[in-house]
């Protein structure tokens, strides 16, 4: 008697997949149901959960699920693209149990010291310059110009990060999430962090690394750097992407254009349309199973990574199968103990980094048919290689 092949695993790093994800997800759907095999690089098995009910059931269950990968690695080597990523570090994403309580309740302190308003009118100076800078060209590339910028200078000053380092952390994470060159951008990273806990160790400011330093939980030196990393991880490049997607959302679709233009519809509810459809972190909220866990008749391996596909969850058809309501939370912030818990501040940097670019660029046109923009490849990540727009330029003085 012999034994069936397994399924062939869909490989999630490739630029075809990058390229149309929504297909690939529908025929994921069609083939597999909830739980798709997948390779996130290559040799890398993982399996996909598509499915919104099974995602929900999963992510609120640490004692089946947890998010320590400490097993999983062993097998993993470190020139593993996806390994930076992924890997156990002493902070709330990568750890279950008493560890991610400690870590949670240090990071939730933090940012609850963050003032909103203070934060709003920040945005709106770095967005002011940002778009100064480019404004007389009538063209511009609003992810390396904009979006990008925006989000390290408001992330690096809510941190309290001189710009040297920032941009030391901005190059070591754009490696980690792209897959290339990871392992350079990991040391990169925790080289740069690791100085600004020291810089910040010696000269406290009101910023939410010093509030981490100085919270009970006393964390140390490196804690502290893994605490960071995940707020970089956060506020870099998915605050980048959620721009961005949300801004190409009002420049090609005319319907919504013109009800945000006209005030028919506000810039967060093209932010959670964006979150719904296409969210910046497509593919993440991974966890580890330690032992064999069946779910729906389907065994999920001990120690293989179950990655949640919010895009596909957000989409699943079961969601408004039989008239049923379509409104349901989405999971691009994720749900259960792992939360985001910076939610807030994203809305708000977003919404009015975006309100501020459109207020200032009315008449701001896609410079390229939508066809012609491409995506970055990557397993996690939804996220444009630049996005052209042209504008009318001020006339001179």
């Amino acid at each position: 008697m012999t034994t069936a092949p397994p399924p062939p695993r869909i490989a999630l790093y490739e630029a075809e997949f990058a390229a149309d994800p929504h297909a690939a997800y529908a025929a994921m759907r069609a083939q597999y149901g909830p739980f798709v095999p997948v390779d996130l690089a290559p040799g890398l098995p993982a399996t996909l959960v598509i499915g919104y009910e099974q995602a929900r059931r999963i992510l609120n269950d640490e004692d089946h699920f947890p998010a320590d990968p400490r097993n999983w690695e062993q097998t993993v080597p470190h020139t593993c693209p996806v390994r930076p990523m992924m890997e156990w570090r002493p902070n709330a994403l990568r750890s279950a149990g008493p560890a991610h309580s400690r870590y949670r309740a240090a990071n939730t302190a933090a940012l609850g010291g963050v003032d909103q308003h203070q934060l709003h009118a920040l945005v709106q100076h770095v967005a002011a310059d940002t778009i100064a800078e480019f404004r007389t060209a009538g063209r511009a590339d609003l992810l390396s110009q904009f979006a990008s910028p925006i989000a390290f200078r408001v992330l690096s000053t809510l941190l309290g990060c001189p710009d040297d380092i920032g941009r030391r952390i901005a190059d070591g994470m754009a490696k980690i999430f792209d897959g290339v060159h990871a392992a350079s951008g990991n040391q990169i990273l925790s080289a740069a962090v690791a100085e600004l806990v020291t810089l910040r160790r010696r000269q406290p400011g009101d910023d939410i690394t010093t509030r981490l330093i100085a919270h009970p939980t006393r964390l140390g030196d490196t804690e502290m750097a893994h605490q960071l990393v995940t707020l970089y991880g956060a506020g870099l490049e998915p605050l980048t992407n959620l721009i961005i997607n949300t801004v190409l959302k009002i420049l090609t679709d005319e319907d919504f254009s013109a009800t945000v233009h006209s005030a028919g519809a506000s810039v967060r509810e093209a932010l959670d349309t964006v979150l719904y459809r296409d969210p910046p972190l497509a593919n993440f909220c991974i966890t580890y199973p330690p032992h064999p866990v069946i779910i729906d008749g389907i065994q999920l391996p001990a120690n293989e990574p179950v990655v949640i596909s919010m895009t596909a969850c957000n989409n699943d058809p079961a969601l408004t199968a039989g008239g049923g309501s379509g409104d349901r939370a989405h999971l691009s912030w994720s749900t259960g103990p792992h939360a985001c818990p910076a939610r807030s501040e994203a809305y708000l940097i977003a919404e009015t980094a975006i309100t501020h670019l459109l207020d200032a660029l009315p008449e701001m046109d896609l410079a390229c048919p939508p066809a012609d923009l491409t995506w970055r490849p990557g397993p996690f990540h939804r996220a444009l290689t630049h996005l052209p727009v042209r504008f009318p330029a001020p006339a001179a003085a």
